[in-house]
Protein backbone atom coordinates (compact mmCIF):
# COMPACT_ATOMS: atom_id res chain seq x y z
CA UNK A 1 0.00 0.00 0.00
CA UNK A 2 3.29 2.66 0.68
CA UNK A 3 4.24 1.61 -2.70
CA UNK A 4 1.28 2.28 -4.65
CA UNK A 5 1.26 5.87 -2.57
CA UNK A 6 4.57 7.13 -3.96
CA UNK A 7 4.12 6.41 -7.85
CA UNK A 8 1.39 9.51 -7.95
CA UNK A 9 3.77 12.07 -6.35
CA UNK A 10 6.93 11.04 -8.54
CA UNK A 11 4.83 11.82 -11.44
CA UNK A 12 3.63 14.94 -10.77
CA UNK A 13 7.45 15.97 -9.99
CA UNK A 14 8.53 15.01 -13.30
CA UNK A 15 5.50 16.92 -15.06
CA UNK A 16 6.64 19.74 -13.40
CA UNK A 17 9.96 19.59 -14.57
CA UNK A 18 8.41 19.75 -18.08
CA UNK A 19 6.28 22.46 -17.90
CA UNK A 20 8.90 24.55 -16.13
CA UNK A 21 11.28 23.38 -19.28
CA UNK A 22 8.81 24.33 -21.67
CA UNK A 23 8.25 27.42 -20.16
CA UNK A 24 11.84 28.33 -19.79
CA UNK A 25 12.53 27.29 -23.11
CA UNK A 26 9.70 29.89 -24.63
CA UNK A 27 11.11 32.21 -22.09
CA UNK A 28 14.54 32.03 -24.29
CA UNK A 29 13.11 32.41 -26.97
CA UNK A 30 11.26 35.54 -26.69
CA UNK A 31 14.38 36.71 -24.68
CA UNK A 32 16.32 35.94 -27.65
CA UNK A 33 13.82 37.44 -30.02
CA UNK A 34 13.67 40.57 -28.36
CA UNK A 35 17.25 40.87 -28.10
CA UNK A 36 17.70 40.51 -32.10
CA UNK A 37 16.91 43.11 -34.58
CA UNK A 38 17.41 43.07 -38.10
CA UNK A 39 18.10 45.88 -39.96
CA UNK A 40 16.62 45.58 -43.93
CA UNK A 41 18.67 46.52 -46.65
CA UNK A 42 18.64 49.96 -47.58
CA UNK A 43 17.58 51.06 -44.03
CA UNK A 44 19.12 52.18 -41.23
CA UNK A 45 18.17 51.45 -37.49
CA UNK A 46 17.40 54.06 -35.15
CA UNK A 47 17.46 52.83 -31.75
CA UNK A 48 14.97 53.53 -28.99
CA UNK A 49 16.27 53.62 -25.60
CA UNK A 50 12.71 53.69 -23.30
CA UNK A 51 11.52 55.54 -26.16
CA UNK A 52 14.25 58.34 -25.83
CA UNK A 53 16.22 58.38 -30.12
CA UNK A 54 19.49 57.11 -29.27
CA UNK A 55 22.19 59.33 -31.46
CA UNK A 56 23.67 55.81 -32.48
CA UNK A 57 22.16 54.24 -35.59
CA UNK A 58 22.10 50.64 -36.90
CA UNK A 59 23.44 49.71 -40.52
CA UNK A 60 21.57 46.90 -42.65
CA UNK A 61 22.54 43.70 -40.91
CA UNK A 62 22.09 41.42 -37.57
CA UNK A 63 22.57 43.31 -34.59
CA UNK A 64 22.03 42.71 -30.27
CA UNK A 65 19.93 45.37 -28.24
CA UNK A 66 19.12 45.19 -24.94
CA UNK A 67 15.98 42.87 -24.49
CA UNK A 68 12.60 44.73 -23.42
CA UNK A 69 14.56 48.56 -22.88
CA UNK A 70 15.75 48.84 -26.77
CA UNK A 71 14.01 48.96 -29.95
CA UNK A 72 14.65 49.56 -33.37
CA UNK A 73 13.00 51.48 -35.86
CA UNK A 74 13.61 51.09 -39.39
CA UNK A 75 14.09 54.14 -41.69
CA UNK A 76 14.25 54.04 -45.41
CA UNK A 77 17.70 55.43 -47.43
CA UNK A 78 16.64 54.46 -50.63
CA UNK A 79 14.92 56.34 -53.24
CA UNK A 80 11.36 57.40 -53.29
CA UNK A 81 8.75 58.89 -55.15
CA UNK A 82 6.64 61.48 -54.19
CA UNK A 83 3.97 62.82 -56.54
CA UNK A 84 2.38 65.83 -56.42
CA UNK A 85 -0.29 68.92 -57.33
CA UNK A 86 1.15 72.19 -57.23
CA UNK A 87 -0.87 74.72 -58.58
CA UNK A 88 0.88 78.82 -59.26
CA UNK A 89 0.52 81.93 -60.95
CA UNK A 90 2.41 82.99 -63.65
CA UNK A 91 3.96 86.38 -64.14
CA UNK A 92 1.77 87.46 -66.67
CA UNK A 93 -0.93 86.00 -64.20
CA UNK A 94 -2.19 83.00 -65.75
CA UNK A 95 -3.25 80.20 -63.76
CA UNK A 96 -0.64 77.48 -63.60
CA UNK A 97 -1.66 73.77 -62.79
CA UNK A 98 1.11 71.29 -62.50
CA UNK A 99 1.76 67.82 -61.69
CA UNK A 100 5.55 67.40 -59.74
CA UNK A 101 7.08 64.10 -59.33
CA UNK A 102 9.98 64.27 -56.88
CA UNK A 103 12.24 61.32 -56.48
CA UNK A 104 14.14 61.91 -53.13
CA UNK A 105 16.28 60.18 -50.21
CA UNK A 106 16.78 60.01 -46.70
CA UNK A 107 21.02 60.55 -45.66
CA UNK A 108 21.54 57.52 -43.66
CA UNK A 109 23.81 59.93 -41.15
CA UNK A 110 20.65 61.91 -40.52
CA UNK A 111 18.02 59.63 -40.23
CA UNK A 112 18.19 59.77 -36.55
CA UNK A 113 17.75 63.32 -36.34
CA UNK A 114 14.35 63.34 -39.21
CA UNK A 115 12.95 60.77 -36.84
CA UNK A 116 13.01 62.50 -33.44
CA UNK A 117 12.35 65.90 -34.82
CA UNK A 118 9.91 64.84 -37.71
CA UNK A 119 8.70 61.53 -37.77
CA UNK A 120 7.83 59.41 -39.80
CA UNK A 121 5.94 61.43 -41.91
CA UNK A 122 8.45 63.37 -43.93
CA UNK A 123 6.56 63.66 -46.83
CA UNK A 124 3.89 65.95 -45.69
CA UNK A 125 5.72 67.76 -43.00
CA UNK A 126 8.60 68.89 -45.00
CA UNK A 127 8.18 68.23 -49.13
CA UNK A 128 4.72 69.27 -49.59
CA UNK A 129 5.21 72.62 -48.53
CA UNK A 130 8.79 72.82 -49.62
CA UNK A 131 7.73 71.46 -53.03
CA UNK A 132 4.37 74.02 -52.96
CA UNK A 133 6.59 76.92 -52.33
CA UNK A 134 9.42 76.71 -54.74
CA UNK A 135 6.99 75.85 -57.23
CA UNK A 136 4.80 79.00 -56.50
CA UNK A 137 8.34 81.06 -56.31
CA UNK A 138 10.02 79.97 -59.85
CA UNK A 139 6.46 80.07 -61.67
CA UNK A 140 6.06 83.43 -61.08
CA UNK A 141 9.37 84.60 -62.90
CA UNK A 142 8.15 83.30 -65.67
CA UNK A 143 5.02 84.00 -68.14
CA UNK A 144 3.39 81.43 -69.31
CA UNK A 145 4.37 81.05 -72.76
CA UNK A 146 7.70 81.08 -71.20
CA UNK A 147 6.96 78.16 -68.77
CA UNK A 148 6.25 76.12 -72.08
CA UNK A 149 9.38 77.22 -73.87
CA UNK A 150 11.77 77.32 -71.09
CA UNK A 151 10.16 74.10 -69.00
CA UNK A 152 13.76 72.47 -68.35
CA UNK A 153 15.04 75.74 -67.17
CA UNK A 154 12.28 76.26 -65.01
CA UNK A 155 12.10 72.86 -63.47
CA UNK A 156 16.12 72.84 -62.83
CA UNK A 157 15.42 76.42 -60.65
CA UNK A 158 12.65 74.47 -58.59
CA UNK A 159 14.93 71.66 -58.20
CA UNK A 160 17.45 74.18 -56.65
CA UNK A 161 15.46 76.12 -54.67
CA UNK A 162 13.71 72.83 -53.18
CA UNK A 163 17.06 70.78 -52.26
CA UNK A 164 18.02 74.41 -50.34
CA UNK A 165 14.96 74.07 -48.12
CA UNK A 166 14.95 70.33 -47.61
CA UNK A 167 18.26 69.78 -47.52
CA UNK A 168 19.10 70.71 -43.89
CA UNK A 169 17.19 68.59 -42.70
CA UNK A 170 18.56 65.52 -44.50
CA UNK A 171 16.19 64.88 -47.49
CA UNK A 172 18.43 64.61 -50.39
CA UNK A 173 16.72 65.56 -54.31
CA UNK A 174 17.47 63.23 -56.85
CA UNK A 175 15.85 64.15 -59.22
CA UNK A 176 12.55 66.56 -59.93
CA UNK A 177 10.12 66.42 -62.70
CA UNK A 178 7.44 68.80 -64.15
CA UNK A 179 5.25 66.01 -65.62
CA UNK A 180 2.84 68.68 -66.75
CA UNK A 181 1.89 72.11 -67.07
CA UNK A 182 -1.61 72.81 -67.62
CA UNK A 183 -3.64 76.14 -68.45
CA UNK A 184 -7.11 78.00 -68.51
CA UNK A 185 -8.85 76.75 -71.70
CA UNK A 186 -9.12 80.44 -72.40
CA UNK A 187 -5.02 80.33 -72.63
CA UNK A 188 -5.04 77.37 -74.85
CA UNK A 189 -7.15 78.36 -77.38
CA UNK A 190 -5.37 81.73 -77.60
CA UNK A 191 -1.62 79.63 -77.43
CA UNK A 192 -3.64 77.41 -80.60
CA UNK A 193 -4.22 80.53 -82.37
CA UNK A 194 -1.00 82.32 -82.12
CA UNK A 195 0.91 78.60 -83.51
CA UNK A 196 -1.56 78.51 -86.42
CA UNK A 197 -0.96 82.34 -87.47
CA UNK A 198 2.78 81.72 -86.69
CA UNK A 199 2.48 78.29 -89.48
CA UNK A 200 0.61 80.19 -91.90
CA UNK A 201 3.02 83.35 -91.97
CA UNK A 202 5.49 80.55 -91.97
CA UNK A 203 4.09 79.13 -94.91
CA UNK A 204 3.25 82.42 -96.76
CA UNK A 205 7.42 83.11 -96.24
CA UNK A 206 8.51 80.40 -97.94
CA UNK A 207 6.38 80.12 -100.78
CA UNK A 208 7.54 83.82 -100.88
CA UNK A 209 10.84 82.71 -100.90
CA UNK A 210 10.31 80.03 -103.46
CA UNK A 211 9.26 82.70 -105.47
CA UNK A 212 11.69 84.55 -104.97
CA UNK A 213 14.40 81.96 -106.06
CA UNK A 214 12.45 80.54 -109.06
CA UNK A 215 12.27 84.78 -110.39
CA UNK A 216 15.77 84.62 -110.03
CA UNK A 217 16.40 81.46 -111.43
CA UNK A 218 14.56 82.79 -114.86
CA UNK A 219 16.01 86.06 -114.76
CA UNK A 220 19.26 83.85 -114.42
CA UNK A 221 19.00 81.96 -117.41
CA UNK A 222 17.40 84.93 -119.57
CA UNK A 223 20.72 86.67 -118.44
CA UNK A 224 22.98 83.69 -119.50
CA UNK A 225 20.70 83.37 -122.80
CA UNK A 226 21.24 87.00 -123.86
CA UNK A 227 24.93 86.34 -123.04
CA UNK A 228 25.11 83.41 -125.15
CA UNK A 229 23.41 85.64 -128.09
CA UNK A 230 25.96 88.05 -127.72
CA UNK A 231 28.72 86.03 -128.03
CA UNK A 232 27.35 84.64 -130.83
CA UNK A 233 26.40 88.01 -132.52
CA UNK A 234 29.79 88.98 -131.82
CA UNK A 235 31.69 85.85 -132.87
CA UNK A 236 29.74 86.43 -135.95
CA UNK A 237 30.44 90.09 -136.82
CA UNK A 238 34.30 88.96 -136.16
CA UNK A 239 34.38 85.90 -138.46
CA UNK A 240 32.52 88.46 -141.12
CA UNK A 241 34.73 91.11 -140.67
CA UNK A 242 37.95 88.40 -140.73
CA UNK A 243 36.58 87.61 -144.51
CA UNK A 244 36.01 90.96 -145.30
CA UNK A 245 39.75 91.88 -144.58
CA UNK A 246 40.55 88.33 -146.30
CA UNK A 247 38.54 89.49 -149.31
CA UNK A 248 39.94 93.22 -149.11
CA UNK A 249 43.32 91.74 -148.97
CA UNK A 250 43.35 89.20 -151.85
CA UNK A 251 41.41 92.21 -154.21
CA UNK A 252 44.62 93.23 -156.12
CA UNK A 253 43.73 95.83 -159.47
CA UNK A 254 44.18 92.57 -161.78
CA UNK A 255 41.67 90.66 -159.77
CA UNK A 256 39.28 93.39 -159.92
CA UNK A 257 39.92 94.15 -163.53
CA UNK A 258 39.30 90.76 -164.57
CA UNK A 259 36.10 90.81 -162.23
CA UNK A 260 34.69 93.68 -164.45
CA UNK A 261 35.66 92.16 -167.41
CA UNK A 262 33.80 88.60 -166.57
CA UNK A 263 30.56 91.02 -165.80
CA UNK A 264 31.62 93.22 -169.49
CA UNK A 265 29.00 92.12 -172.15
CA UNK A 266 31.13 93.39 -175.08
CA UNK A 267 29.65 96.64 -175.72
CA UNK A 268 31.87 99.92 -175.40
CA UNK A 269 30.55 102.16 -173.00
CA UNK A 270 29.85 105.80 -174.76
CA UNK A 271 30.92 108.79 -173.68
CA UNK A 272 30.30 111.99 -173.55
CA UNK A 273 32.12 114.95 -173.75
CA UNK A 274 36.13 115.26 -173.67
CA UNK A 275 37.02 112.66 -171.01
CA UNK A 276 37.76 109.45 -172.38
CA UNK A 277 39.52 108.45 -169.41
CA UNK A 278 37.15 105.10 -169.03
CA UNK A 279 37.43 104.14 -172.34
CA UNK A 280 41.07 103.86 -172.36
CA UNK A 281 41.26 102.28 -168.98
CA UNK A 282 38.97 99.26 -170.28
CA UNK A 283 41.65 99.34 -173.61
CA UNK A 284 44.42 99.07 -171.50
CA UNK A 285 42.44 96.55 -169.80
CA UNK A 286 42.15 94.37 -172.48
CA UNK A 287 45.13 94.77 -174.02
CA UNK A 288 46.60 93.18 -170.67
CA UNK A 289 44.62 90.42 -170.63
CA UNK A 290 45.80 87.18 -172.78
CA UNK A 291 44.23 87.20 -176.56
CA UNK A 292 42.44 84.19 -175.84
CA UNK A 293 40.67 84.86 -173.27
CA UNK A 294 39.32 88.69 -174.52
CA UNK A 295 36.04 88.86 -174.91
CA UNK A 296 34.80 88.41 -179.02
CA UNK A 297 33.30 91.30 -179.11
CA UNK A 298 36.48 93.33 -178.54
CA UNK A 299 37.68 91.68 -181.35
CA UNK A 300 35.46 91.85 -183.68
CA UNK A 301 35.43 95.90 -182.82
CA UNK A 302 38.97 96.25 -183.42
CA UNK A 303 38.02 94.62 -187.12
Amino acid sequence: MENNQTYPVKHKHNAGKIVGGVFAGIGAVILFASAAAIVPAGHTGVVLTLGKVSENTLAEGFHLKIPFVQSVVDVSNQIQVYEIDAPAVSRDLQTVSSVIAVNYRIQSAESANIYRNIGGDYEAVILTPAVQESVKSVTAKYTAEQLITERSAVGEQIKDQLSDKVGEYGVQIEKFNIVNFDFSSEFNAAIEQKQVAEQNLLKTKTEQEQAIVIANAEAQKKVIAANAEAEAILAKAQAQADANQLLNDSLTGLVLENKMLEKWDGALPKVNGSDSSLLLDLNDAVGNLPQNTAPAAAQDTNE
